[in-house]
């Protein structure tokens, strides 16, 4: 299997492309970075260093890797953070060009736009491009409870107010939602939830809520599920390894007492985790 993966890049710590490269490689996935940023840290810290790509530069990888004959053995796909629509206009192209090339090669788009108590941190167009353009042609759509708002155009509040708003994007394209950061009905159950949808139905898994949060990991979550799901075609298999995988790192991380995940500490349990959580049937 190869994977391309368009998204950020940091040195120092695991978001975007730092997270997503090693953890599908990790599960015996090839895969092909494309960095639209490199900066030596992510821009959760008070200051960073480096450089956004020009669209323009990520074209011009885009149109090497075809050179390379890339396109045609690419299997999917895999895009995070959009920092200028520019880019998403790239982006929309590689992923025809990947199509035409690999009929069957899947396109999976993680709407980075924000999140609850952090708002939205894109510029403007970006929401509009992701809403408009990349929603109807991505094939796995993985937003976050506030993305999913977005998206949807509706504040949602309830498990069955989540579930048709995932369903109603099935409707516009995709032919998998998984939502992701989901807390409990009552919250009061100290879990964090995700539910998978397709046209074929719904699953929902829970972990334990743990005391902390960390950058990078609904860019791991989007990479685990993407590499589980190519290697079972199963959406309960994969949000089940998925979900056991990202707790796996995030205990690891809680564990060893840092900050940023640490996924390399982690990646033996990747697929053999210490606790493996279950997805339900709705």
């Amino acid at each position: 299997m190869n994977v391309i993966s368009i998204q950020s890049h940091v040195a120092y710590g695991h978001v975007g492309n730092s997270v997503a490269v090693f953890a599908l490689q990790r599960l015996g996935i090839e895969v092909w970075p494309v960095h639209s940023v490199q900066f030596s840290n992510h821009t959760g810290y008070p200051d960073w260093q480096g450089q956004v790509f020009e669209a323009a530069q990520i074209a011009r990888i885009i149109d090497g890797l075809e050179a390379r004959g890339a396109l045609a053995r690419c299997d999917a796909l895999l895009t995070g953070y959009i920092g200028d629509p520019a880019l998403g206009v790239v982006i929309l192209d590689a992923a025809a060009r990947i199509r035409e090339a690999k009929p069957g090669a899947i396109w999976a788009c993680d709407p980075v736009m924000g999140d609850s108590g952090k708002g939205l941190f894109v510029r403007e167009g970006v929401s509009a491009f992701l809403r408009e353009r990349a929603l109807p042609a991505a094939d796995i759509l993985t937003p976050n409870l506030f993305e999913l708002e977005i998206l949807s155009g509706a504040k949602l509040e309830t498990p069955s107010e989540i579930r048709a708003a995932a369903d109603r994007l099935l409707g516009q394209g995709p032919r998998v939602v998984l939502v992701t950061s989901l807390a409990s009905e009552d919250d009061t159950a100290g879990e964090i939830q995700m539910l998978a949808v397709t046209t074929e139905g719904a699953w929902r898994i829970a972990t334990p809520r743990l005391p902390f949060a960390a950058n990078g990991a609904g860019d791991a979550v989007a990479a685990l599920f993407l590499g589980f799901y190519l290697s079972t075609r199963s959406l309960p298999e994969a949000l089940g390894s998925a979900a056991s995988a990202i707790f796996e790192i995030l205990q690891t991380t809680l564990e060893a007492g840092e900050g940023e995940l640490q996924i390399v500490t982690a990646q033996d349990r990747l697929e053999s985790p210490r606790h493996r959580f279950q997805p339900v049937p709705l």
